[in-house]
């Protein structure tokens, strides 16, 4: 990993509590291992309540538009920009253990983007992939994602599956697979209970699956890369003046504004 960081970075993180002791030893050895890590109950209760209120109404209210910031996504809803769409998105980019976690992955982080996704019923299965879509070196890691789990993930409402440690292969599915879309066989599906958020390295083979339920399965996807790469979204063309006016100087920094 990346392990020098800018000085306004270190100390915006400081400033949220971002620190190393935001996260255990075993927490880091473990996404360090199998590129995935589970906070259980890290958001339940009135702070889950909201966020699938507000998804659910951005849902309605933008219709046939919604994630038009992003492009859409076959078998799946997907909202985009969710920083700039409600002050409830507004702490999730600055969760210290989730930052401190992607800080660990990546370095010089900053936000990517903050998205919103539900496998629909019938839908959702993808093929394995990383997000960064080429090759790197074990430690060169250039992406990171946390997923807040709106809904419990099954093995029947189209979970993420993952091949634990895979991001350190220093390859993409592409190269080994002759299906990305089969089954693999170290694959692991992430389970858990809504209000579960699961940080992992974007590096790590990973698809949804699919929905075998009558319901959409959602989530949202918080996702951070390094400084001197371009974020999904650029935050500071797209930041709304009454979220820039709400947010403190280290969460300028951190979304890069």
């Amino acid at each position: 990993m990346t392990t020098t960081t800018d000085p306004s970075l270190q100390t915006a993180l400081s400033d949220l509590g971002a620190t190393t002791d935001a996260l255990t030893d075993q927490q880091r050895a473990q996404l360090d291992a199998d590129g995935f890590l589970a906070l259980p109950g890290l958001f339940a209760g009135e702070r889950l309540e909201a966020l699938r209120a507000r998804t659910d109404e951005l849902r309605r209210f933008e219709g046939s538009a919604a994630g038009h910031e992003i492009g859409g996504q076959a078998g799946a809803a997907i909202l985009a920009d969710l920083v700039n769409k409600g002050e409830v998105f507004e702490s999730i980019f600055t969760e210290p253990a989730v930052l401190a976690a992607a800080h660990h992955v990546v370095g010089n982080v900053r936000v990517n983007s903050l998205n919103f996704r539900a496998a629909l019923p019938g839908e959702g299965h993808q093929h394995l992939h990383s997000d960064w879509g080429k090759p790197v070196d074990e430690g060169d890691y250039h992406i990171c994602n946390s997923m807040w789990l709106l809904d419990d993930f099954t093995p029947d409402n189209g979970a993420t599956r993952v091949v634990p440690g895979s991001h350190r292969w220093g390859r993409v599915p592409a190269d080994d697979l002759a299906d990305p879309t089969a089954a693999h066989p170290d694959e692991r599906l992430l389970l858990g209970e809504a209000g579960t958020v699961v940080i992992f390295n974007a590096h790590l083979w990973h698809g949804g699956t699919l929905n075998r339920t009558g319901v959409p399965r959602r989530g949202l996807t918080m996702s951070y890369c390094r400084r001197d790469e371009p974020q999904q979204l650029d935050q500071a063309g797209y930041v709304r003046k009454a979220v820039y006016d709400r947010l403190s100087p280290a969460a300028r920094v951190v979304l890069d504004v």
